[in-house]
């Protein structure tokens, strides 16, 4: 990436609006940063944006550069983005590539933000053609640096989509967590017992009980393993297991924790527990 530097005008950072700033990858900045730079919170349909604006400000202050809003789904939110280029382009002079007529934009972001997503949305919206990049909902889909591909005829733009990089150091666990739980981080790494432990202390906390209608429970609950037993009985998720007894062998069916958690993390993910913003 930083190999290509020179032959791009523009740097778009796009970032997952549920963790504006724990998802935020410091090598960046470091060795980007000297590129007009424009910084997108993707996925902002699962994001609570209530409190958002402070979270706007601290990153266009610390960042230098513009902040905005998309979903990748809503056109109004796409038509956004290449007025924001331009601009981020016209206040700073391209130097070696000021005889170049068309724009260069290089992609980044951490794992799974939906950087692939973004671009098809783009070609979709302004070239009416279908997808240049691979999407998928786990981190590592994109592996490589791609060819240019065009993503708008006038002004004439093409970007460099590149792979997902993650800092090699996460600061806390709870970082960790959060980007666990926006799957940034692939969830057999982590463990998803132990995130959807966290998710629901984050629900909880956030106030968010969409939980409780979601899985028929009278209330909401802070025991985990209370409500992934309730999940996995509404699902049908139960597995049979051999007990020891006294007299002998026996096979019993119980709720199968690790389906249920599975399915309580997904549901988050597809925003139907609510809109829930971790930083």
């Amino acid at each position: 990436m930083r190999a290509k530097l020179g032959k791009v005008d523009c740097i778009v950072e796009v970032h997952d609006a549920r963790i504006p700033l724990s998802g935020r990858n410091p090598l960046f900045k470091e060795y980007l940063g000297i590129k007009p730079h424009l910084l997108i919170l993707n996925k902002m349909d699962l994001a609570d944006l209530s409190h958002q604006k402070r979270v706007i400000t601290h990153l266009e202050k610390h960042e230098d550069g513009k902040v905005i809003y998309t979903d990748c789904i809503r056109d109004e939110n796409i038509k956004q983005i290449v007025p924001a280029i331009t601009e981020e382009i016209e206040s700073n002079p391209r130097f070696n590539r000021a005889e170049a007529l068309e724009i260069s934009i290089m992609v980044t972001g951490i794992p799974n933000v939906g950087k692939s997503s973004l671009v098809n949305a783009l070609r979709r919206l302004h070239l009416r053609k279908g997808k240049a990049s691979k999407v998928g909902g786990e981190p590592g889909i994109t592996r490589s640096m791609l060819c240019k591909i065009q993503v708008s005829e006038n002004p004439l733009i093409y970007l460099l989509d590149t792979p997902g990089v993650l800092s090699p150091r996460i600061e806390s666990l709870e970082t960790g967590m959060k980007l666990a739980l926006c799957g940034t981080i692939l969830d057999h790494l982590v463990g998803e017992d132990i995130m959807a432990d966290y998710l629901l202390y984050t629900l909880n906390e956030h106030t968010q009980h969409r939980y409780v209608e979601q899985y028929e429970l009278d209330e909401p609950c802070s025991n985990i393993a209370t409500l992934l037993k309730k999940i996995a009985l509404q699902l049908g998720k139960t597995q049979r297991v051999k007990a020891i007894t006294g007299i002998g062998n026996v096979n019993i069916t119980v709720p199968n924790y690790s389906a249920a958690a599975f399915d309580f993390i997904r549901s988050f993910r597809k925003g139907e527990l609510g809109t829930v913003t971790l930083d």
